[in-house]
């Protein structure tokens, strides 16, 4: 039997027909062009891709069996190794889970503080996606300019809890401490300096035709096969279904902004470049109106002294403080039996968090909605037909980030 027989037998071929010679090309887990640790076997006939195979789980760490080991406010710098691209909305959004199961509210500052920096994370999430996009087009220039902008956002995030990538930002309860003077005078200079910045990069790349000839077409799925598969986030508003966990089910008072959530129509590399585009404008847009209106008051809930850490001096000197944060600490605070699900809008779609509590000192079972697990399941379809160079552009669009795809 023939080497092209045998292949014909193989299920990744099924009934293609094959004609001329095939290769197997290995993208992965290894190569500069997956931008993380995962591996694509493809077929090809030339350039042209016959079909796919991913392997994932590379650097699957366990978290979900890590955190079922530990006290709730310990699991928050777990949650920084999902999308570390934009860790404080996973923080975040762990926070208001926990709040959720116990039935504690915050103060509406604590809501707009949330917002603020959350949408500072989904702008530096989306800026390394784009930039990465046009990198892999060979347009290296935009890639620089906006890494300068990640950083004044990391140098936000650095000033409210002292890290930058791996955040363990906010606590169950609100915030370690409220923003700094210099917190606000780095933020206003951001939204004063951004927009020239950013508008620069739109220009570079938006009606670039070498771009659009490479990203218009490559990787397309419908709003139909989207929803098939799971998507949420950019990647399925890309392909025109307009569903934003902000909108659909608000949380951290986002009820109380406007904003646009924008839609493609083809579902192409495109469309999900220009579809981040635009919410970064409308990220832009929810920050002013957060902190224009920053309600006065506390950083934290004053009604949830078993869980939420005092503060330092408070311990040194009162008995009570002293208590709490050495049963906090030790994870010694019961927790409500209950079951609970809360989801955020995450810088690749819903980021939800699936909580069962047996009133121990841990989770009895906790499950993280990756977003970027569920839908790189459709890449092999889209890719299937379309070129290696397509399949290179279509991965970076779609935004695969490694570390939430193997938690």
């Amino acid at each position: 039997m023939s080497d092209i027989e045998q292949l014909k037998k193989q299920s990744l071929f099924s009934n293609d027909t094959i004609n001329g010679e095939i290769a197997t090309l290995n993208l992965g887990p290894t190569h500069p062009a997956t931008h993380g640790i995962f591996q694509n076997v493809l077929k090809v006939d030339g350039e042209k891709i016959l079909s796919s195979e991913q392997t994932v789980g590379y650097i699957h760490r366990a978290f979900e069996k890590l955190a079922e080991r530990r006290p709730y406010n310990q699991i928050t710098p777990i949650t920084d190794r999902l999308n570390y691209c934009s860790s404080p909305i996973n923080n975040l959004g762990w926070d208001m889970t926990v709040e959720k199961l116990i039935g504690a509210g915050v103060p509406k500052r604590v809501d707009y503080m949330r917002v603020i920096i959350m949408e500072l994370a989904r702008i530096a999430d989306h800026l390394v996606c784009n930039s990465v996009i046009g990198v892999d087009t060979g347009a290296l220039t935009g890639f620089t300019y906006m890494f300068q902008q990640r950083e004044a956002i990391y140098e936000l995030f650095e000033e409210v809890c002292g890290a930058r990538l791996t955040t363990n930002i906010g606590r169950i309860g609100g915030f370690e401490r409220d923003f700094s003077p210099v917190f606000h005078e780095k933020l206003k200079k951001f939204l004063k300096d951004f927009p020239k910045h950013f508008n620069e990069f739109d220009s570079l790349l938006s009606r670039n035709r070498i771009f659009m000839d490479r990203t218009i077409g490559g990787g397309p799925i419908s709003g139909e096969r989207a929803l098939d598969y799971g998507f949420t986030g950019p990647n399925l508003r890309a392909a025109g279904v307009d569903y934003d966990v902000r909108v659909m089910n608000p949380y951290a008072s986002y009820e109380d902004f406007d904003f646009i959530i924008p839609v493609g129509t083809q579902g192409d590399t495109y469309d999900r470049f220009q579809v981040r585009q635009e919410e970064i404008r409308q990220s832009l847009a929810i920050i002013h109106q957060a902190y224009n209106n920053l309600p006065e008051g506390d950083y934290y809930s004053k009604d949830i002294p078993e869980f939420y850490l005092p503060a330092k001096e408070d311990v040194y000197t009162k008995m009570e403080a002293l208590i709490y944060h050495f049963k906090i600490v030790m994870g010694e605070i019961p927790v409500p039996v209950g079951e609970v699900y809360h989801s955020v809008e995450g810088g690749n779609g819903e980021l939800g968090y699936y909580l069962i509590s047996d009133g121990g000192r841990t989770p009895y079972r906790l499950q993280f909605r990756r977003p970027c697990f569920i839908y790189y399941q459709a890449y092999p379809e889209m890719i299937t037909g379309q070129t290696i160079s397509d399949a290179v552009l279509t991965l970076s669009s779609l935004n695969v980030i490694a570390g939430e795809l193997d938690a």
